[in-house]
């Protein structure tokens, strides 16, 4: 089977070399590959107009990560983001503009955790008309976010499912709404590391596969964990490509 979509996630992708990193490779996905779909997943604070100007033309979405509208639950949460509301708005406002400008579909994630639980963004939202809003249960992963070795602790942000499901419920007039759950979410991806290794995430933690470039996709993929038909019962696939997207530039 031939690979449809590819994500850029990070950490933040843009931190590298000012974006000309992640640009080529953006650039290449789409050019050489000619995948169908290239997205990338940022917190928004590095991109530039001229980083859309050069690479926008290749790019089908653009994810933005925003787990709150208020400065203060965005300081509880860790998140840096600018000192007033007004500044944070402004920089999702400028990045939401720049893909209408350039042609990328806008997307925003949100990662629902103790924090924003009890928070209504619908007017926000509706104002800034993503094309696909994923809300996400927080979900807590060995070694990265949860355990002694965690690289950052997030063991006390975790809601509950019901906790999720209200917050959803909240927001359920937001057309663009799709909610994903632990259960929905921990399995139904096909991740990737810089090694070029398959993460496994079927034990709680982010166990590597050999890499790819050493054993091949196919065999490599065995190792993935990966669980085909919660992606499809999520909605994983849909319209990726903007070429098929009907948005009105």
């Amino acid at each position: 089977d031939s690979m449809e979509k590819v994500n850029f996630a990070g950490g933040e992708p843009f931190i590298v070399k000012r974006g000309a990193y992640l640009g080529e490779l953006v650039r290449f996905c789409k050019e050489d590959l000619q995948l169908p779909s290239v997205t990338v997943v940022s917190n928004g604070s590095l991109i530039t107009e001229k980083w859309f100007e050069k690479y926008g033309k290749y790019l089908d979405i653009l994810a933005v990560s925003c787990d709150s509208f208020d400065p203060e639950t965005n300081r509880l949460i860790g998140r840096c983001q600018n000192s007033t509301k007004k500044d944070h708005l402004e920089s999702l406002y400028r990045v939401r503009d720049w893909c209408q400008k350039y042609e990328v579909a806008f997307k925003i994630n949100t990662v629902v955790n103790v924090h924003n639980k009890n928070e209504d963004m619908n007017a926000y939202i509706s104002e800034l008309g993503p094309c696909r809003w994923k809300v996400f249960q927080c979900l807590l992963i060995g070694g990265e976010n949860a355990g002694k070795d965690a690289i950052r602790n997030a063991e006390g942000m975790v809601v509950t499912s019901q906790e999720f499901k209200d917050f959803c419920e909240r927001h359920k007039n937001i057309t663009s709404l799709v909610p994903e759950s632990n259960e929905q979410m921990k399995d139904s991806y096909l991740i990737l590391d810089e090694y070029m290794r398959f993460l496994d995430c079927t034990r709680g933690s982010k166990d590597p596969s050999r890499s790819l470039l050493d054993v091949g996709v196919k065999n490599a993929l065995k190792f993935s964990g990966f669980d085909e038909k919660m992606f499809l019962k999520r909605g994983g696939k849909y319209t990726w490509s903007k070429a098929d997207m009907k948005l009105d530039w």
